[in-house]
């Protein structure tokens, strides 16, 4: 486990602005859909916001499981 942890560390080291971007919109993305879940206006742009989350998320999970693991 801590050999993956560093792999997966020394991988991040490797991103750059575009992968933190990528990274910030999973994030809101998935933030979103949460509270899409407790509120009537984000309701109509769930699937718009899912397709969103998954895209940054596979972006993110090649660039550091693919692209820079070593």
């Amino acid at each position: 486990m801590k050999t993956l942890i560093k792999r997966i560390l020394e991988a991040t080291r490797k991103y750059t602005i575009m992968d933190y971007a990528c990274l910030k919109i999973a994030l809101l993305s998935l933030g979103i859909i949460l509270g899409a879940y407790f509120s009537q206006f984000f309701l109509n742009y769930t699937s718009f916001l899912w397709v969103v989350y998954i895209a940054s998320f596979l972006w993110i999970l090649y660039r550091t499981f693919l692209k820079h693991m070593d």
